[in-house]
């Protein structure tokens, strides 16, 4: 198994958390005063024993929301991701980890490969972390090491912070593009929503499974020792690789996301 298989799954979560923060700047720019129309009197007013009449209602303007920003071209998609990405992230350091090319593309690849057995390289929307994939013991008593969890810990911050309404908003907003991509694969007759639900029900149904977990090296690469460990799909098998705790955390956020994306089913076609 490859090492930059490791964050498919932070794919999607962490344009989420771009895409979001985004968003959440636009709103909480500064509104525009409503200018206030005092009313003017149209008649001379009542003597003094008269009682006052009733002020006429308060002539008012009201700001009217700006209609909605065009869809953006799939071309051109990439440009608009990464920049939200640049203004979330706020250190032009860390934006090594990202990749800027058919950043869109390379989600819905991703999510549609994922409840199978492989991920293809080529596709990981971003770099894996830095350093080795840490094990512990030796032949017959190869494990996970506790230290390789710490390696996905900032991934797992980030996605945390993402907020889930309006991660599923853009989505919403973008399903056009992702549903593009999804024709040109080759489904033009399924909905990339009904794929994005079936991934997210594969990665929440990883099981639990008692640390360490034992690998074995038959050539280059690690597997898992049990069997029906590696049977799994490769999303299941990268969420057992973040360790418990990460997987705990990330299984958290995942189901916001299908709950958010419930609400929204109507809007985007497919099922839930």
């Amino acid at each position: 198994m490859n090492k930059k298989m490791l964050f498919a799954i932070a794919a999607l979560i962490l344009l989420g958390a771009a895409v979001a923060a985004y968003l959440f700047w636009q709103s909480e720019q500064p509104e525009p005063e409503v200018a206030q129309i005092k009313a003017i009197p149209t008649s001379p007013p009542p003597p003094p024993s008269a009682p006052a009449p009733v002020p006429a209602p308060t002539a008012s303007r009201e700001i009217k929301a700006p209609p909605a920003q065009p869809l953006v071209q799939l071309a051109k998609s990439d440009s608009f991701v990464f920049d939200a990405l640049a203004g979330l992230v706020g250190n032009p350091a860390l934006m090594k980890f990202f990749r800027s090319e058919q950043i869109i593309r390379n989600i819905v690849v991703t999510v549609d490969n994922l409840p199978q057995q492989r991920v293809p390289v080529k596709v990981m929307p971003f770099t894996p972390p830095a350093g080795s994939f840490f094990t512990a013991g030796s032949e017959d008593q190869l494990t996970i090491s506790p230290m390789n969890a710490n390696r996905y810990a900032s991934y797992v911050k980030i996605a945390e912070a993402t907020d889930t309404r309006k991660l599923v908003e853009l989505y919403v907003r973008l399903y056009p593009l992702f549903q593009q991509v999804y024709k040109e694969l080759g489904y033009p007759n399924k909905n990339f929503n009904d794929q994005l639900i079936e991934t997210l029900d594969d990665l929440l149904d990883t099981p639990v499974i008692k640390e360490p977990i034992k690998l074995v090296q038959p050539k280059y690469f690690y597997l898992y020792a049990a069997p029906d460990l590696e049977e799994r799909s490769i999303g299941q098998k990268i969420m057992l690789r973040l360790g418990s705790e990460n997987g705990k955390r990330v299984k958290k956020k995942l189901l916001e996301i299908k709950q958010e994306l419930e609400l929204h089913v109507n809007a985007i076609g497919g099922g839930a």
